[in-house]
Order: C-alpha cells, then sequence, then structure tokens
C-alpha cells in the first residue's frame, strides 16, 4: 500500500492481468478512470477498485465474452449496485420500492441474456465437436472393416513380417478400435 491505495502495478498483480489491460478497460469505462485526480499524480486504486476489476475479469474469462457484451454486464451491474444503495438508505418510499425492484430485475435479466446466449453458442459448438468426433469415428470403423474385408481375401501378411508369423486383418480391427 502507498499513501491509502494501491498503484496499478500493485493491482495488476494482485489481479494477475497488466497495467496496460487496465489503463485499457478505464478507457472502455469498463472500470472508473481516476479521473480528477492532480496533474503528474498516480492513480490509486481501493479496495472496491481491485474487487470491480476482479469480477471483470472473471466475466471476460468464464464467459467469453466480448468488450461490448462484457460492457453491458458491467453496466448492468453497476446499475444494480447503485440501486441496491438506494435501497438500502432505509428512506425509500414504497413505491419507489418497487420500481428498483423492477430496474434491478430488468438488469438481471439483462445480464441472463449475455449467459444463456453464450451458453447456447458453447453447445453449439460443442454439438459440432461431437459431430465431428462421430464422423472420424465411423470413417476410422469404415477404414477398418475395408482393410479387414481385403486383408481376409487375400490372406496378406503385416508389412515386413515376411512368410513367418503371418497375421491376418482379423487381428488388426481389435487394435484400431481398442485405440478409439
Amino acid at each position: 500500500m502507498s499513501g491509502g491505495g494501491l498503484r496499478i502495478g500493485e493491482v495488476a498483480a494482485r489481479t494477475g492481468t497488466t497495467p496496460r489491460t487496465i489503463r485499457y478497460y478505464e478507457e472502455l469505462g469498463l472500470l472508473p478512470s481516476g479521473g480528477g485526480r492532480p496533474a503528474g499524480t498516480h492513480r490509486l486504486y481501493d479496495e472496491e477498485d481491485v474487487s470491480r476489476l476482479e469480477e471483470v475479469l472473471r466475466l471476460k474469462q468464464l464467459l467469453g465474452v466480448s468488450l461490448e457484451e462484457l460492457r453491458e454486464l458491467v453496466a448492468a451491474e453497476r446499475a444494480r449496485a447503485a440501486l441496491r444503495a438506494e435501497w438500502q438508505a432505509g428512506d425509500t418510499p414504497s413505491g419507489r420500492q418497487r420500481e428498483i425492484l423492477e430496474e434491478a430485475l430488468g438488469h438481471v435479466d439483462r445480464q441472463l441474456e449475455l449467459v444463456v446466449q453464450r451458453r447456447e453458442e458453447i453447445a453449439g459448438l460443442e454439438r459440432e465437436l461431437e459431430d465431428k468426433r462421430r464422423r472420424l469415428r465411423a470413417r476410422l470403423a469404415e477404414l477398418g472393416a475395408s482393410t479387414h474385408a481385403s486383408a481376409s481375401a487375400s490372406r496378406s501378411t503385416w508389412p515386413g513380417s515376411g512368410s513367418q508369423g503371418k497375421k491376418t486383418a482379423s487381428s488388426q480391427p481389435a487394435a484400431a478400435n481398442s485405440s478409439t
């Protein structure tokens, strides 16, 4: 800690990112920029800044979202935090309490839409990869069957085995299939 806050290098080390990434996220509005500080002074970060950065990094890594989607998630989270603070102030009329809850629900709904969309995209990729794997296994099986049929018909030996130790292709598919 230096002077009651953390400098950018300390925050980067704690969160496992780089100062450049932190500055970039500030430029994009994903993190508050330390505007209002005197010229020539270093931006100091508090624990709330570190927590916000950790959440941004967690969302980006976990969801693999674009920076625009990440911006939407963070904006919704900030809006919910402001609503939470208003709610917790305790002097909110019941009509406004209902509005706060409805607004917060809207923000959570939007965040959930982004998460569901990402999950559906990942599920689609998973289906594509499973389909490719199925086709590759089918081709391997076809190759094994065609090798078996031609080898059985001609009683060929393994390459390089000569006339000694003849192996029919009937032993080939078992070896090929055991590796899949």
